[in-house]
């Protein structure tokens, strides 16, 4: 039986056509049928593709609700600083911070030890001289590898841990002079209490 020229080209042309509707269904990851912030659109009548606020309604994240924020440039403490502050930033210091900043805010922390990047120690010059409003800015909007913390981490509890992280590097920094007397005769003796009774 003989095909024809015209039965072979025919259905040469209908094997390509139907080879490229294939390609033209197929969609990647890359290539997703959606619309990007205020493009046009003729899906609604009013030809944008972003539906306009409900009346009456707040945008999400459009309200600050954080009464701690503050100013990078802000020196001071919201709180009062107490024990109590204190004891809750080493806690929330160690849940947190500690895998990266390590127990002594060296930037020798468990994470940094296996490999991820090594962050700066809070003792050099240039962060013991940093603002706190700083620390609140770092922890609530990420810096370099560290990625924000601020649905983690409760703003009053980022204080918290920027009073600890200043009792870390004042630790680190602290004159004798500084001590009161009794923890002053303890350095002394070589951190004994009294160092007659020993002997």
């Amino acid at each position: 039986m003989k095909i024809s020229a015209s039965v072979f080209l025919g259905a040469a042309l209908c094997v390509m056509a139907l080879s490229g509707c294939d390609m033209a269904l197929r969609q990647d990851m890359a290539d997703q049928p959606k619309n990007r912030p205020q493009s046009p659109s003729t899906f609604f009548s009013d030809g944008r593709s972003e539906r306009p606020l409900v009346e009456n309604t707040v945008a999400h994240g459009a309200v600050d609700d954080d009464v701690y924020h503050v100013a990078k440039e802000y020196a001071g403490y919201p709180l009062p600083l107490d024990e109590k502050l204190l004891a809750r930033g080493e806690d929330r210091y160690k849940v947190f911070c500690t895998p990266c900043h390590g127990l002594q805010g060296d930037g020798n922390g468990m994470a940094a030890v296996r490999g991820m990047k090594h962050p700066p120690s809070y003792h050099i010059d240039r962060l013991r001289q940093a603002p706190n409003g700083y620390f609140y800015d770092v922890i609530t909007n990420g810096f370099g590898a560290m990625y924000s913390y601020s649905e983690r981490i409760p703003p009053r509890d980022r204080w918290a841990i920027i009073a600890y992280i200043r009792a870390l590097q004042l630790s680190r920094n602290a004159k004798a002079s500084d001590l009161p007397e009794d923890l002053r005769q303890k350095v002394a003796n070589g951190g004994v209490a009294n160092k007659g009774a020993k002997e």
